[in-house]
């Protein structure tokens, strides 16, 4: 009988153990691995790095370079020493618990005052805030209406929050948010009887385009289709904090709209040179956030070096000391658009230019990124080239920030390197 041959059990086991080999679970370890091999592939992998000090500062969001600004140094470190020495440096715990103190309270008064809001709340960061208000303040079955191009913590916030519909509009499109806010009208009476609140998530200058939001055009939508007042504007101000608007105090204050606001975000770790997030509001909304908000309640709270670095920002600000750095980005501003509409392209390169005027973001949209910001790196001007997931699949590009402590001569060099970067581009096409 074959089931006695000599032989046919050792095969039949041998085939049964690498079958068994074979199909042995992977680890944890080798699922990581695998993800980031994928990522790889893509050309999408993500890495820490460290660039040279003495290179050019092309690319942080460091806008009025205030992070090497003497007086701003004193400042801060005048408000650090000036404390007794027995003023603990460390918060402590949470602001429920034992983090909270008078100076973070008259911080909050403070930024409140500058950027003429009823009342302010201190957050850790600006992730924390978008996350800790749009998780906690709309209400089961509300709307959230959202630009498409907000920003990932908004995206978090809205996966944890409790309301029903959240539909995406086209970017900074009136006329996108009048098309989804008149769907939802005609799915849902309760939002034309006001009974429903809807959300209105913008920035108002968003940080891969540098495009300013058309925010007064928001709002006669939002009037015209919502009359009962039942449309609530939510606007991240992060990167106008201290660029935009008087004393640099944004888009919205520059706009005259600040009371149609139900909420606004200010961070201070861009332009102010610092740490955290003033998230700006009506007394009753403060007050839920500091009940609901979990993102504020289970975190310990920022120590006074991080409360003095803020103040002394907005001392800055409110002095207007701040207004000539604001003046000068406008000339580097202007200085790059002509040096970069100057550039002589090619039609065998990929190469666009995409900046919105006044802002100090600019787009260099082209289909080799890396090269164009290797490139430059290698000759010590600091850009970073974005890529997908970043940003979506045929958007890439690399990204220029300006500063108010860059020089003319500087933004020449960039320039320079853009230059021969599609003179080199155009060399290789021809070849081909």
């Amino acid at each position: 009988m074959a089931a006695s041959q000599p032989g046919t059990s050792s095969t039949s086991s041998t085939s049964s153990t690498s079958s068994t080999s074979s199909s042995a679970p992977k680890t944890l370890i080798d699922s990581l691995s695998a993800a980031l091999s994928r990522r790889e592939a893509k050309s999408a992998r993500r890495r820490l790095t460290v660039l040279p000090r003495t290179a050019v500062d092309f690319s942080s969001n460091d806008f009025l370079s205030l992070s090497t600004s003497s007086a701003y140094r004193e400042r801060f470190l005048a408000l650090l020493n000036n404390t007794p020495p027995s003023f603990p440096l460390a918060s402590g715990g949470s602001r429920l618990l034992d983090g909270n103190s008078a100076y973070a309270e008259e911080l909050e008064n403070f930024v409140a005052e500058f950027h003429q809001a009823p009342t302010a709340l201190l957050f850790n960061s600006g992730y924390d805030a978008n996350v800790g208000v749009l998780s906690s303040i709309p209400q089961p079955g509300d709307v959230i209406l959202y630009d498409e191009l907000i920003h990932a913590s908004a995206h978090e916030g809205m996966r944890l929050s409790r309301a029903g519909p959240r539909k995406m509009f086209a970017h900074s499109s009136p006329i996108g948010l009048r098309e989804v806010l008149q769907s939802q009208i005609a799915e849902d009476p309760a939002i034309v009887e006001g009974t429903r609140n809807v959300f209105v998530l913008i920035e108002s200058i968003y940080s891969m385009d540098g495009d300013v939001a058309p925010i007064k055009e928001f709002i006669a939508v939002v009037d015209e289709l919502l009359p009962h007042g039942n449309g609530y504007f939510y606007v991240d101000e992060a990167h106008a904090t201290g660029v935009f608007g008087p004393r640099g105090a944004g888009v919205v204050q520059e706009l005259g709209v600040q009371d149609r606001m139900f909420i606004r975000v200010h961070t201070f770790g861009k332009a102010l040179a610092s740490h955290g997030a003033m998230v700006l509001c009506g007394p009753e909304t403060r007050d839920y956030l500091i009940n609901y908000a979990r993102s504020l309640i289970y975190t310990t709270a920022l120590g006074f070096p991080f409360l003095a670095s803020i103040r002394a920002a907005y001392e800055l600000l409110s002095s207007g000391e701040t207004e000539s750095l604001q003046r000068r980005l406008q000339e580097l501003i202007r200085h790059l658009r002509q040096q970069l509409d100057g550039l002589h392209t090619y039609q065998s390169v990929m190469f666009e230019v995409d900046h919105f005027p006044t802002s100090p973001i600019i787009s260099l949209r082209t289909s080799q990124p890396r090269q164009l910001a290797s490139l430059c790196q290698e000759n010590g001007f600091v850009v970073r080239a974005i890529m997908p997931p970043t940003i979506p699949e045929g958007k890439e590009r690399v990204r220029v920030c300006l500063h108010a402590g860059n020089t003319e001569g500087e933004i020449d060099g960039l320039t320079r390197m853009i230059q021969s970067w599609l003179d080199q581009s155009h060399r290789n096409e021809s070849k081909l």
